[in-house]
């Protein structure tokens, strides 16, 4: 009986392990879509909110603002959210950070004008850097060590997927408010999270014995490693989300005057989705047999190859756009699933979490400072495309600064 009882009970904890983890693979799938959403409506929604059509620069001008609000909220939602969670726990803390972007998603059905769409933007942002953060320190603090990194790598994959479910949202939703009542589904899967996902034993340990820190991320050999890692991660953000949030307003630039560009939008973002869904599981592969240092600077490489074919040859919309644009997400999922491999490894364990957090947090505020100013460039450069070619030169600076680096090995032995 005392058998069956230990078998049940350890079924029942599996169980209810997995089911956490669904829940937050769902979290983080509705963070991939929520966050793009607005990217692939952004042409309609602008002129739709302001009564008018608008010029291609003052669309520039206006979507940098809400693009870089909801980027600057992303920030300052990973920043706090992780010191929430330290304090109240992963699960309350995990459960508002999905209501929160659900909620803020849900009020753009209403929304009255832009500057009340940049702030719910801003909202959702710190939803969303919330939700990425904490839900990626709950599965790795309750999942055991053999499968751990399986798991993590999994969840990753679960934001392009939610890229892919903006494309087909695209195409089912021709009006874009309606789109936006997806913020219901977070609102639901905060309450089961709540309710039914249990508490860190790590970390309730944690609350009762408090860890000391016994080094600083600025110290020594931490501290190059922390700039390398910052800048690294940083422009790799900058020219992602630089090309990520205008690639569909650039390709409608591109249709004949008059045409809606709803399936190519909607196409375009699918394609995005899914490059980064392939590219992320194929950089598992890459890095395991060339070393992740080694992968980002071909990968890097390979960013900066396809922006200039994409940007330069293209002046009218044609299907290659479509090949063009799967081939570059392929390069940007490689990049994603390599980074989290490369920064965690710069740093020792003791401080490998809280170095990567700001690593990742400062790259955030650059990349939304970066886009706040691609309206300038519109207008300076004469379009879209002459704006978004600027956005490969992150991924120079990327890739020059990963050449200057050592292996994560190499940098983890001497760190020993």
């Amino acid at each position: 009986m005392e058998t069956l009882n230990e078998t049940f009970l350890i079924e029942t904890v599996a169980a209810r392990k997995w089911l956490v983890f669904s829940l937050c693979m769902i979290t983080y799938i509705l963070s991939g879509t929520v966050s793009t959403l607005m990217s692939v409506y952004l042409p309609v929604a602008i002129p739709d909110l302001m009564h008018r059509e608008i010029s291609e620069a003052e669309m520039g001008e206006i979507g940098a603002f809400i693009n870089a609000t909801f980027l600057y909220g992303w920030m300052f939602g990973g920043l706090l959210f992780g010191l929430v969670s330290d304090r109240v726990g992963r699960v309350k803390t995990l459960a508002f950070c999905t209501a929160l972007y659900g909620i803020g998603t849900c009020l753009v059905v209403i929304v009255p004008n832009w500057y009340s769409l940049m702030g719910l933007r801003f909202v959702t942002g710190m939803g969303v850097g919330g939700v990425l953060l904490v839900s990626t320190v709950y599965i790795s603090e309750i999942w055991e060590k053999k499968t751990r990194p399986v798991m993590l790598g999994i969840l990753a994959v679960s934001f392009p997927i939610g890229i892919v479910a903006t494309g087909s949202l695209n195409m089912i939703f021709s009006e874009w408010r309606p789109a936006f009542g997806l913020g219901l589904l977070p609102i639901a899967i905060a309450l089961l999270i709540l309710f039914l996902a249990p508490e860190s034993h790590a970390w309730q340990m944690i609350k009762s014995a408090p860890l000391k820190t016994p080094e600083s991320v600025f110290d020594g050999t931490n501290r190059s490693n922390l700039i390398k890692g910052s800048v690294i991660f940083g422009a790799v953000l900058i020219g992602l989300w630089g090309i990520f949030s205008w690639l569909p307003t650039w390709v409608q630039s591109l249709l004949a005057v008059g045409q809606d560009g709803q399936k190519e939008r909607g196409l375009t973002m699918v394609l995005l989705g899914m490059g980064g869904i392939i590219g992320g599981v194929l950089s598992g592969f890459l890095v395991k047999n060339l070393g992740s240092r080694k992968t980002l600077m071909i990968t890097f490489t390979g960013c900066i190859a396809v922006c200039c074919l994409l940007f330069i040859t293209n002046h009218t919309f044609s299907k290659i756009i479509y090949l063009e644009t799967a081939l570059l997400a392929l390069f940007f999922g490689i990049s994603q699933g390599s980074l989290s491999s490369y920064i965690p490894e710069l740093f020792p364990v003791i401080i490998r979490a809280t170095a990567t957090g700001f690593c990742f947090n400062i790259g955030r505020f650059f990349t939304a400072t970066a886009v706040f100013f691609i309206g300038a460039l519109v207008t300076v450069l004469g379009g879209f495309g002459n704006a978004l070619l600027v956005f490969s030169i992150p991924f120079l600076i990327a890739l020059i600064t990963a050449w200057l680096s050592r292996d994560p090995e190499s940098n983890i032995k001497n760190l020993s």
